[in-house]
């Protein structure tokens, strides 16, 4: 550790992507407060960071509560005196078609993964433009590379509400010396799929969907099994935080590089086709 280290703030550490950036980055000298909703899954970062001696602080936020939200950025501010990066990790998927999906799921969804990123971003750059320097990493999903996902309606969407949100503030956050990072994972070997929230009435035998979600369910596992591993994922995160010139976007997994690519080499048609085939099998 350097006597004044950069400081980092991530959401959703408890697990997977998160988890594994926060380890990264404490690995590379930033002071990491590794954020999480619930403190009763801290004990696995927890252990690791002990096991390394890493500079690894665990905080509760709840990226759905304004108050939680506040109460953390305050807390860190007033312990760290600034905050470098932050990575705008937490969310979840919730599976099922669209005309499956009841309105409140569809709010829950968008109020972790879209006004959670909204929630963190606004109330930590006040503290960014003060110091006049930080970088804003929001972790997207291939998938808008990609241009959606069968089943995926509601997460999809608000991955693109995210990159709108991302390629927006970006110029108005420039002038403060504050960069705006967008990463986009492919499918990365994580508890992601099996922690989704598949909605209600997708279980519902009788609905019209239950054929085409089964093969989509059993497909899904299979490609999930040969994701890519989460240090992918934390490595890009670390690149764009330790760049003095950062990408404006950046693609994590080789299976999201060969898709992008076939996406340029094929019309629309041709790439809508593959996409289908490659998710029924």
């Amino acid at each position: 550790m350097t006597s004044n280290p950069k400081v980092a703030v991530v959401t959703g550490s408890s697990s997977g992507i998160g988890q594994e950036i926060s380890l990264t980055l404490a690995r590379n000298s930033f002071l990491t407060y590794a954020t999480m909703r619930n403190l009763n899954k801290k004990e696995n970062i927890k252990s690791v960071a002990e096991k390394e001696n890493l500079p690894v602080k665990i905080v509760m936020l709840d990226v759905t509560d304004d108050r939680s939200v506040k109460d953390a950025v305050k807390s860190i501010t007033a312990e760290a005196n600034r905050i470098d990066v932050l990575v705008n990790n937490a969310g979840y998927g919730l599976v099922g078609a669209f005309e499956d999906l009841a309105m409140e799921e569809i709010k829950s969804q968008y109020e972790t993964n879209l006004f959670g990123v909204i929630r963190v971003t606004q109330a930590i750059i006040p503290v960014m433009r003060k110091q006049k320097s930080g970088t804003i990493i929001n972790i997207s999903s291939g998938v808008v590379t990609l241009g959606g996902q069968l089943g995926g309606s509601a997460y999809v969407s608000t991955k693109f509400a995210v990159e709108g949100l991302s390629n927006s503030i970006a110029y108005e956050l420039e002038p403060f010396g504050i960069k705006v990072v967008l990463v986009e994972p492919g499918l990365i070997r994580t508890n992601m799929y099996n922690n989704s929230v598949v909605a209600s009435k997708s279980q519902d035998p009788n609905s019209p969907y239950t054929e085409v979600m089964q093969k989509l369910a059993a497909s899904f596992e299979k490609m999930f099994q040969g994701g890519s591993s989460p240090d992918v994922v934390a490595k890009v995160v670390l690149k764009a935080a330790t760049s003095e010139n950062p990408s404006p976007k950046y693609l994590a997994g080789k299976d999201i590089e060969s898709l992008k690519e076939a996406k340029r080499n094929m019309s629309d048609e041709e790439f809508y086709r593959m996409m289908k085939q490659n998710l029924m099998k």
